[in-house]
């Protein structure tokens, strides 16, 4: 997989841009519970009151927190607030502020005004003991400092210093009354005994003192409230805005780079297979290379789409995750510990099971290929011998191979989900019973156990999809592999670092000098000391039996394969000092087996050069005997060719093979048992034909019927590799019995004379 990375290079600045995009997404995602615990906490428990600074209280309420507040800081507490007198409103301000506080019409308010130099959050903290203190004294409540409660008579009692009270006094009364020293030191005991309370429980216990003040001075509750929760909602509304942009954005960007690297890769695989010689085709098959361009790229590029989008994201969101819940409730991170164990154990186990069928589908998609293009290529003969059962059964094994291989996979996956959702489920259960337990003790808010589970989700979800991309990442690298093999496979026929040029005018004289050749793999020569020459203006033909190395030689001109040893020369150059392409542009070449391309007739003759005009390409119709059939078309060289050439005949397919090779005008004709499915009387006007177009040129003829090659300037007879014989027929009739062994398979003696 690491091999593919160089391809990524041209995106790097877009997957920049992803991953900015994504640590965004998870910003705000991991903003979205905090936010939805301020609603439950702040907007339903507290009101909408978000903090312990009242905006405003009754004057007389002040002045009692004051006594409550460490003499320390008394003065900046009562400094922030602005002291406001019925009788001495200022005439601008007067309607207003008795619309917002109406028991300013008859007592004095004082009003949250701050010097710019107040440290905010410390004097809510001050504040919120304060009221928290006030709150208690105000119930009558026992452990504020031993205060509350009755006791015995006289001096100090058993309640602290208080003398025995009538239950329900409110304390703070007694407390003005206290000398300064006495309640400094029950002050002191009481914030002792507070100190154990969270900021979140001393906040909510503020939050409804500061709600009582707010109605006692006749402001909207209501309005505060609701102003808050659509605040809030507000705000929750604006980070869902901001995430479903970002995916949105971040879900096209993916695609975008995921696509490109496929058509980056796909383009790769099919520039370097042009370039593979036949050694390479012989190491991979048609279908193996055919899978590997689609299916296999297919991989990556889904692949990649899950690691841009899911790899960085989850990351982010599990860290961002764990750092909230440890900030907010670290109590309770050990449910979160335990659940991400259990699911990474999970996932280890199925990793472990899973992963070596992953690489055997790769393998086993291959074979389906195979097999499935082999049965189709052959359709018709396999019709003709009767033989559709075994071809069924052996697709069936194959098919039904890959099928139970697949549905393992996908049965260890169904498992996975169910056991996946229990923990998950588990879990939540867990943190709500936890929490409910926290809440009943005081010490957790129900909108931070709501926060918590949210995060845990969150947590347990990225973890849940990083094991969803690690279960696609085994068949993605092998896939990748399989891709790396074709980049990474060196071609064996490489033109020079120094190449040499043909001269001008060159006639094409072809030399053959010792040459040797064995097949890569093979133990043994193919060609042995083979050695000859074909001259310009003449018919070279090459005959001998099934294996002997006729089309071998043939192959060995156009460098689809280099000689093992010796060395052939075209024009006294070894063509191994030039550029295939200038080689291949002196050569006409025509395979045995005619092969089209999807489009025209015109389209397919012009192949090799496609500047040809109408008159060349017609002459070259008429040279290869094919104009018949093609003129007779009523859409002439404009007729449909169907890829392969499926819809025209084995002798159409070799006469349009012919005659592309006629429209380059080479000076090296290869034909390699190019008139095998020709009819005798067709053959002859070709070869008559042949004879006056191809003057000047070298002819290299590979032949199985003698009739094709009587009238060669010259004819090699091959036999295991080595030259037995060459001369003229007649030649060869007296002086080599091989040859004459093949002409009497062929002919009758008579035919041989005449």
């Amino acid at each position: 997989m690491l091999r593919l990375i160089r391809f990524l290079r041209p995106y790097v600045l877009m997957i920049l841009l992803i991953f900015g995009l994504l640590f965004a997404q998870a910003m705000a995602d991991l903003a979205l519970p905090e936010a939805m615990s301020g609603i439950v906490n702040v907007g339903l428990q507290q009101k909408g009151i978000a903090d312990a600074i009242p905006e405003a209280l009754r004057t007389v309420e002040l002045d009692r927190l004051l006594l409550l507040v460490p003499a320390a800081d008394r003065a900046a507490v009562d400094a922030a607030y602005r002291r406001l007198d019925p009788e001495a409103l200022p005439a601008a301000d007067r309607d207003r502020l008795l619309a917002r506080y109406p028991i300013l019409a008859s007592e004095s308010v004082a009003v949250w005004d701050p010097p710019a130099e107040t440290d905010r959050e410390a004097l809510q903290a001050v504040l919120a003991r304060a009221i928290a203190l006030r709150q208690g004294l105000a119930s009558g409540m026992a452990g504020f400092g031993g205060m509350g409660g009755t006791g015995g008579t006289g001096g100090t009692g058993g309640t602290g210093g208080f003398p025995s009270l009538p239950a329900g006094t409110d304390l703070i009364e007694v407390v003005e009354q206290l000398p300064e020293a006495q309640r400094d030191a029950l002050l002191a005991k009481a914030a002792e005994a507070m100190a154990g309370l969270s900021d979140s429980l001393l906040l909510q216990t503020a939050s409804v003192w500061i709600a009582g003040e707010y109605e006692a001075c006749g402001m909207d509750l209501v309005a505060i409230q609701n102003r808050y929760i659509l605040a809030q909602g507000g705000y929750m509304m604006l980070l869902a805005l901001i995430a479903a942009a970002c995916t949105i954005a971040v879900g096209y960007l993916s695609a975008l780079v995921a696509a490109g690297l496929s058509r980056d890769l796909r383009r790769q695989v099919f520039r370097k297979v042009e370039g593979f010689s036949s050694a390479e085709f012989d190491k991979f098959s048609t279908a193996s290379l055919i899978t590997r361009s689609t299916n296999d790229i297919q991989q990556i590029q889904m692949m990649l789409v899950m690691l841009l989008r899911i790899l960085f994201y989850a990351p982010m969101m599990a860290i961002g995750g764990v750092v909230k819940v440890v900030a907010a409730q670290a109590s309770m991170t050990w449910i979160i510990g335990m659940a991400v164990g259990a699911l990474l154990t999970l996932i280890v186990l199925v990793f472990t099971v899973a992963m070596p069928r992953f690489k055997r589908i790769q393998k086993l998609v291959d074979k389906l290929n195979l097999v499935t293009r082999e049965i189709l290529s052959g359709l018709m003969v396999i019709r003709a011998f009767n033989t559709r059962r075994r071809e069924e059964e052996r697709f069936d094994g194959v098919n039904g191979e890959l099928t139970r291989t697949t549905l393992f996979v996908t049965r260890i996956m169904v498992l996975m989900m169910p056991v996946m959702m229990l923990i998950m489920n588990g879990t939540t259960l867990l943190i709500v019973w936890t929490g409910a337990l926290k809440i009943d003790a005081g010490t957790l808010q129900i909108g931070d156990m709501m926060a918590f589970l949210q995060y845990a989700m969150q947590i347990i979800m990225s973890f849940l999809m990083v094991s969803f991309v690690f279960f696609m990442l085994p068949r993605a690298s092998v896939s990748a592999e399989r891709i790396g093999e074709v980049l990474d496979t060196a071609p064996t026929i490489l033109d020079p670092a120094e190449p040499r040029a043909f001269p001008d005018g060159a006639p094409g004289r072809l030399e053959f000098r010792d040459v040797g050749f064995r097949y890569p793999g093979a133990d043994e020569n193919v060609l042995c000391r083979l050695s000859f020459v074909a001259e310009p203006g003449k018919t070279t033909a090459i005959i001998g039996g099934t294996g002997s190395g006729k089309s071998t030689i043939v192959q060995l001109v156009p460098r689809f394969y280099d000689v093992t040893e010796g060395a052939i020369l075209l024009d006294g150059i070894d063509i191994r000092e030039v550029r295939q392409r200038d080689l291949r542009a002196r050569i006409g070449y025509v395979p045995q087996r005619g092969i089209l391309f999807s489009g025209d007739a015109r389209s397919n003759v012009a192949f090799g050069r496609p500047d040809a005009t109408d008159d060349e390409v017609d002459r070259a119709l008429h040279v290869a005997q094919a104009s018949e059939f093609v003129e007779a078309h009523k859409e002439g060289t404009a007729m449909a060719i169907s890829q392969g050439g499926v819809n025209v005949s084995g002798g159409q397919r070799q006469r349009l093979s012919i005659a592309r090779a006629l429209a380059v005008q080479p000076d090296l004709f290869l034909f390699d048992d190019s008139f095998s499915a020709l009819d005798f009387r067709t053959d002859a006007a070709l070869r008559k034909a042949l004879r006056e177009e191809t003057a000047s040129a070298t002819v290299l003829v590979v032949a199985q019927r003698i009739g094709t090659i009587l009238h060669a300037d010259r004819i090699l007879v091959l036999d295991d590799g080595r030259l037995v014989g060459t001369g003229t027929h007649r030649e060869l009739l007296d002086t080599c019995p091989l040859y004459r062994e093949i002409a009497l398979s062929q002919l009758s003696e008579e035919e041989l004379a005449g």
